[in-house]
């Protein structure tokens, strides 16, 4: 479906006070003109501009003379290749009383801690591995919830030049080594377990079984939040977070000052195609991007009070705590967003006088259907903007936000991905909104719509790529020596083209819609999963053969959200009767997250395949939706399709 464009805008910018927001003074300051002419230079001098977003944004470090080195080559090209700087020391340049993060744990636990408080935590962390004997490039993996810990153990990790990577506690035992297993960390900083909807969750039993299958580990940390006192008898090389020794109040980080492109975070891929991508991000990209996107792009001051709803698996904790850079407190919460009757979330903005707070399309659409007015209900006042990814916002998602959140609000649907850690196109305080469009692409994001013929378009849809390097593409993928699997990912559609999967249609406003991943990537209530980790679980059961998934529109005629649906060819003899539904959910419950698990489980005699044996999602996701196959001739069993077709298990 296509959204009519709306002429009125739902939001502009105050007139009155549009210039104190630094987006403004920057544009000021760089003499292009506007934001379309800034953009645009932005784009067409990236090494000026770049460098000039170092200066403005006060980046600790030495910059060097020499800025962007074979600005041709995508991937390839080199940024500020004299440069010597550290993640960790930008965010913790305030060593004082400020308040530097606030934590809610459902409503069970608050905690919060100052800067100087936070800046003692990371230098005991930091202490404690260097006498594990960690170093420069070494990993220390957290599987953890969004704790102040896992922030102290972050940036106590990155401080060293040794590399940072995070999955949250929900994933079972076989998602966690999928993704861990490949990076063999030195150090694991796990959890007894979580608050979740009121009830606790015990990690400790997965947490054994963990270290157990992961050689690398000379050291398990375990962060008490259940219990003050947790049994980690049963992993071995363990210790409690608490029994590490203390510190005085002069102890001092190291800060060890790194290259540019030197390694500062392994993320993961969805994991479409097999075991998830571990995307390799460095220091200085994700520094630049980060100070661009939170203090321009999101006008965070110093002072606000910055929150996005995240779990420690998704790129948005990483764009979150980047937020210490600018002088921001950091709102953390961990726990189900709808405890306290679906008004947990705003009880959080109210109380800690949030000034930004940054959510998921989805939770936008139940909140509405919660029926919640927080407006009304909640005090409001430091509100200043609202954030929405994970999936496209509806137009009727910008409507309820600016009726029941708040009218005088910049509300800011943004997209990017783990891929670059950060954001395409996103929010601009001296732009206007308009009605289910994404404001504006980044400063230094030369993103374009590209047809199918690999020319650019506006006013229809066609694939988001972007044509001009930027610093926080990844530096490459692990165990990836020769880059084939990075040129796979992003450019072996268009060459020295960035292409990123999203289907979107640049706007008549220079906006731009998103309709939805372009590839077979599931995303059921804006959470995206990997198809590949569903059929590594489901075909361990005996009784199936092969396995399929997809994600279905639903509600039918809607591009709100998408419910999972598994079909399966089973053994033969084999019927799919309830009790093998509920082993099928059971063991991908167990061993990925709550989220992968089905809604709807449909037997089918057959998968349709490529020639060369590939099967083919979008194919059948296409049937289901009555929509049209492409490419039905590279099919080598075409026939299968007719299976998919009009199925009454999916009516409902």
């Amino acid at each position: 479906m296509s959204y009519a464009i709306d002429a009125t805008p739902l939001w502009r910018p105050n007139p009155q006070t549009v210039g104190e927001t630094r987006m403004a003074q920057f544009i000021q300051a760089m003499g292009q003109g506007g934001y379309a002419e800034t953009w645009q230079w932005s784009v067409d001098q990236p090494a000026e501009f770049w460098s000039r977003l170092w200066d403005f944004c006060g980046a600790v470090g030495e910059k060097g003379s020499e800025i962007l080195v074979d600005r041709a080559q995508m991937p390839g090209a080199r940024w500020f290749p004299e440069a010597r700087l550290n993640y960790a020391e930008n965010l913790l340049q305030r060593r004082d009383a400020g308040e530097a993060l606030v934590f809610w744990g459902e409503d069970k636990v608050k905690r919060s801690l100052s800067r100087a408080e936070l800046y003692c935590e990371v230098a005991r962390f930091q202490q404690f591995l260097i006498a594990a004997g960690v170093g420069e490039g070494d990993r220390v993996a957290g599987f953890l919830p969004n704790l102040p810990e896992t922030l102290v153990a972050m940036l106590a990790t990155t401080a060293l030049g040794a590399i940072w990577s995070s999955a949250s506690p929900d994933f079972g035992v076989q998602g966690v080594l999928d993704r861990f297993g490949q990076i063999e960390p030195k150090v694991l900083v796990c959890v007894d377990g979580y608050w979740y909807n009121g009830k606790a969750v015990d990690c400790l039993a997965k947490n054994a079984e963990v270290v157990a299958k992961m050689p690398s580990l000379v050291k398990t940390v375990v962060v008490p939040y259940l219990a003050e006192l947790p049994a980690i008898d049963a992993m071995a090389n363990a210790v409690s977070w608490a029994q590490m020794p203390a510190v005085d109040d002069a102890a001092t980080v190291i800060f060890n000052r790194v290259a540019f492109a030197h390694p500062l975070f392994i993320m993961f891929s969805s994991g479409t195609t097999g075991v998830p991508k571990c995307i390799v991000h460095c220091h200085g990209g994700v520094l630049l991007q980060h100070l661009k996107e939170l203090m321009l792009h999101s006008d965070v001051r110093p002072g606000d009070r910055l929150f996005y709803f995240t779990t420690c698996g998704w790129m948005m904790w990483n764009w979150l705590v980047s937020g210490l850079a600018v002088g921001a407190t950091l709102l953390l919460y961990d726990g189900s967003p709808f405890a306290a009757r679906g008004k947990v979330l705003f009880d959080l903005a109210g109380a800690e006088k949030m000034t930004h707070f940054g959510t998921s399309a989805k939770f936008i659409d139940a909140a509405a259907k919660l029926g919640l007015r927080p407006g009304q209900s909640h005090d409001l006042s430091a509100l200043r903007a609202m954030f929405s990814t994970g999936s496209p916002l509806s137009p009727e998602g910008f409507d309820w936000v600016y009726r029941e959140v708040k009218q005088d609000l910049l509300l800011a649907s943004i997209s990017g991905g783990t891929d670059i850690v950060s954001c395409f196109v996103l929010g601009n305080p001296v732009l206007p909104v308009y009605r289910g469009e994404i404001q504006c692409r980044g400063l230094g994001m030369a993103v374009q719509v590209f047809n199918d013929d690999g020319q650019p378009v506006c006013s229809d849809k066609g694939e988001l790529v972007c044509t001009v390097p930027f610093p926080v593409m990844p530096v490459g993928f692990w165990n990836d020596p020769e880059g084939r699997k990075y040129h796979a990912a992003y450019f072996d559609r268009f060459a020295n083209i960035w292409c990123h999967g999203d289907f979107a249609e640049l706007t008549a406003h220079d906006g731009l819609i998103i309709y939805g991943r372009s590839d077979a990537t599931l995303n059921p209530g804006g959470v995206r999963i990997g198809t590949a980790e569903i059929y590594r679980q489901v075909e361990q059961l005996p009784e199936v053969l092969e396995s399929l998934v997809i994600g279905q529109d639903w509600p039918p005629g809607k591009n709100d959200d998408v419910r999972v649906v598994l079909f399966v060819k089973l053994a033969e003899g084999k019927n799919l009767d309830a009790g093998l539904v509920d082993r099928i959910k059971q063991q991908i419950r167990a061993n990925t997250t709550p989220r992968h698990v089905p809604a709807k489980v449909v037997q089918v005699q057959d998968i349709p395949r490529t020639k060369s044996g590939k099967i083919v999602e979008l194919a059948v996701r296409n049937v289901v939706h009555d929509q049209p196959v492409k490419n039905v001739e590279a099919l080598a069993n075409p026939e299968a399709l007719d299976e998919f077709r009009q199925r009454p298990e999916l009516a409902d």
